[in-house]
């Protein structure tokens, strides 16, 4: 029992905590909202089999954002998911929480904008950790194109790669046939 203890106490030195990457600092919210094409992301168990996967960000009165995350799944039937994004960076740094509208519980996930220009591409990171482990983290590449320039792609990869994040384990969203 003491040695689970301790392996348990030093396990988070050994492994480290998440990633903690830099963000947009003078986040500008409202040339963010609007659609996002999903390019890129770390695979998540809630999406296996989408595609033409978009985010749409809108302004709530209360000043937070709408979050509506759809999807094609099987077929061409449509998946959506409902949320809110509130601004948590310190001195305007593009750090949310993210919560799911759900109707027992809210879970909540840090959504931080690493890059964007606002017009063409956003690199997205989420990591949460559990006892100082990381339990979760994923990547997205967003695109304001639903198929954007080879390119821009590749400038997302080394924006990322510059951070420390790890692109080996992003893969693509079928973007492809989607209206």
């Amino acid at each position: 029992m003491y040695f689970l203890l301790i392996i348990a106490s030093i396990l988070p030195f050994c492994l480290g905590g998440c990633l903690n990457p830099d963000v947009v600092q003078h986040f500008n919210v409202p040339a963010y909202l609007g659609k996002w094409y999903e390019q890129e992301k770390y695979p998540q168990i809630f999406q296996v089999g989408g595609r033409c996967t978009t985010a749409e960000y809108s302004l709530n009165d209360d000043g937070t954002v709408h979050v509506l995350n759809t999807e094609q799944i099987i077929g061409d039937s449509t998946s959506s998911i409902e949320g809110t994004a509130k601004l948590v960076g310190q001195n305007g740094e593009a750090k949310l929480d993210f919560s799911i509208d759900l109707k027992i519980v809210s879970p909540h996930a840090p959504y931080w904008v690493v890059d964007t220009d606002y017009t063409s591409y956003a690199l997205v990171w989420s990591c949460q950790e559990l006892f100082g482990v990381p339990v979760s983290s994923t990547a997205w590449i967003l695109t304001r194109e639903q198929n954007p320039p080879q390119s821009l792609i590749n400038q997302a990869y080394a924006k990322l790669e510059a951070q420390g994040i790890d692109t080996n384990k992003l893969k693509k969203t079928d973007q492809t046939n989607c209206d």
